[in-house]
This record gives C-alpha cells, sequence and structure tokens, in this order.
C-alpha cells in the first residue's frame, strides 16, 4: 500500500505492533478516559501507528492489534479491540504485544471482552 510505512527490525522481520483510533470519537471528549495517556503508555512499549477515523465509532477507543511477521506466518490476523477506555485494559495489550501478539501469544482470557470483528468495508464503485 503507498504510503504505508512498516518498521523492521534488523533481521528483516516486522514486529507486532498497534494502531489507535484517534478521530472524531477515539480519543475525543465523547469517550471518558485520558486519550493522551493511553497512546503514551502504548508507544513507551510497543510501535504504534496513531490511524484516522476507522469507521467502527460505536465501539470507541478503538485498538488493532497487527501481527508480526513470525504471527502472520503462524496465520493470525489483525486483532480489533473495542470499548478500550481502561488502563488496564491498555496494560494487558501492551503484556500481550509484548509477549509477541497474534500468532505468537496467547491473547488474554480479559482481552476477548474487548474483542469484536470489524464490519466489511463497502468499496465505491
Amino acid at each position: 500500500m503507498p504510503g504505508r510505512r512498516t518498521e523492521q527490525t534488523a533481521d528483516g522481520t516486522v514486529p507486532c505492533r498497534v494502531v489507535v483510533c484517534r478521530d472524531c470519537c477515539c480519543g475525543s471528549p465523547k469517550v471518558t478516559g485520558d486519550h493522551a495517556a493511553q497512546t503514551a503508555r502504548l508507544r513507551a512499549e510497543v510501535p504504534v501507528r496513531v490511524s484516522d477515523c476507522l469507521d467502527v465509532c460505536d465501539q470507541a477507543n478503538v485498538i488493532v492489534v497487527q501481527p508480526s511477521t513470525a504471527g502472520r506466518a503462524a496465520g493470525a490476523r489483525p486483532v480489533w479491540l473495542g470499548l478500550v477506555n481502561d488502563p488496564g485494559a491498555t496494560e494487558d495489550i501492551v503484556t500481550w504485544v509484548r509477549a509477541g501478539g497474534p500468532g505468537v501469544a496467547p491473547r488474554p482470557d480479559i482481552l476477548d471482552l474487548y474483542a469484536f470483528t470489524p464490519p466489511r468495508r463497502r468499496t465505491r464503485p
């Protein structure tokens, strides 16, 4: 995808990383929580990309955990987490990503409460 920046390790692999939605609802006063602190906490521990609206505003705050090269090789797909408005949930995400994330480390049971399947994106004619 043009313009997409991928952070690689020295051996050429891509680590597990997170995408944090920060647009119209996620990261705004519409949703309770310290959004700046959440983003800073994630950035302190794991690779983070901040995204514009991911079109699932009813799930704000949305965080997508993207698998590493090893996770993708194991068949893992990105994991969408919604309603991540609690510092404890942020810590659970940090712990999981640091352990390897999707396809490498089992997802903590508590994160099952936040996991959801995003709607399919419509393509414009």
